[in-house]
């Protein structure tokens, strides 16, 4: 349960607690609240439209760029880039500087996001494009994974550890994450010291890559009071090592059963560092092992249906049991997690 300052302000107001004592707590608990440079997220119409208006524009400058835009030649792609990053980033920063922390914020990513772009620009105009062999064109930064887009990739990590200095924006930590695992798999030729990559090896690469960037989320919410920063990074490792392990192939059933109990893992793991993702990667990868079971296993048997509505609502009932018993659970967890643990789990904040 959590109060704002007004509740303890009345709590003293009534004698629950001396003036001496008031301040004394809110000094202790403003010394604890996160920092107020980074924007704490919220779920309202006005966020989903700053989300996805930003979302709107980095994918028009790259992810649903055309040849025809490509076209243009280096040199006017890099301006265009530049104008871009300038005209967003200035208008970032005066929102930023007037409270907007959310839209301003959006507005510096986009800025960010234009690095890949006038890079290529840069080696188009140079002659550099393709000089380690041409990997089309720059909306296949997006698509294809290939060598020659390093530059780029070193390029937005640049640009975005460059505006977190100034900037406590988490949504930058998306578009670093995105660059680095487009790093993992450029560089997964010389990782694995062959010409030729496959497919396995590029899913071997992305499991270790997501378990890495789970590691650096981890110690982001260890040593941070906000959670923020580390939703993206818990989101993009999720995505690259779940991705990784549910696109194995050839797996026998007692691996598909063990993929099902790494996902049962994944969803205690929500409950123990209260971060959903981990719960809807793992009801996702739950009911792919079911969906497997239902269409290989007992395609054939009458009873299967049954039997897996009766898990089904099994599974309901346990939900309302633990709803139910929620703040035992909660309390319980408190009492008996290891502190480290406890240090990954939300603060309290005052309103």
């Amino acid at each position: 349960m959590s109060y704002s300052e007004t509740d303890l302000r009345a709590a003293a107001s009534a004698g629950a607690i001396s003036p001496d004592e008031l301040q004394r707590l809110l000094t202790y608990l403003h010394q604890r609240a996160p920092s107020t440079d980074a924007p704490r997220a919220q779920f309202d119409a006005a966020h989903l439209l700053w989300y996805a208006g930003a979302l709107i524009v980095i994918g028009a400058m790259g992810l649903f760029s055309t040849v025809a835009f490509s076209q243009l030649g280096g040199r006017a792609l890099t301006a265009c880039a530049l104008a871009y990053a300038a005209a967003f980033g200035l208008a970032g920063n005066h929102l930023w500087r007037r409270g907007l922390r959310v839209p301003g914020g959006l507005l510096i990513a986009i800025a960010v996001s234009m690095a890949p772009l006038a890079v290529y620009g840069v080696q188009e105009e140079l002659g550099w494009w393709g000089r380690f062999g041409k990997p089309g064109t720059v909306q296949d930064f997006y698509v294809w994974i290939k060598g020659s887009w390093l530059f780029m990739e070193l390029a937005t990590l640049a640009a975005g550890a460059i505006a977190l200095r100034f900037y406590c924006v988490p949504f930058i930590v998306a578009i670093i994450s995105v660059a680095l695992w487009f790093m993992s798999m450029d560089l997964t030729p010389w990782i694995f010291n062959v010409s030729h990559i496959d497919w396995e090896m590029r899913r071997i690469v992305s499991i270790w890559f997501g378990l890495g960037i789970l590691s650096v989320a981890w110690i982001v919410d260890y040593n941070s009071h906000s959670r923020d920063f580390g939703f993206w990074l818990h989101l993009f490792g999720l995505m690259a090592f779940w991705g990784g392990i549910s696109a194995t192939e050839g797996a026998t059933e007692l691996g598909k059963a063990v993929y099902c109990l790494l996902n049962v893992g994944l969803l205690a793991i929500a409950v123990i560092i209260v971060r959903r993702a981990y719960a809807v990667f793992g009801a996702i990868g739950i009911t792919m092992y079911l969906g497997h079971l239902a269409d290989v296993v007992f395609k054939n048997s009458l009873l299967f249906p049954f039997a897996l509505s009766l898990i089904g609502v099994a599974v309901v009932g346990v939900g309302l049991a633990y709803h139910r018993k929620q703040q035992v659970i909660a309390e319980w967890l408190t009492a008996h997690l290891p502190a480290a643990v406890m240090r990954l789990r939300p603060r309290s904040e005052l309103a």
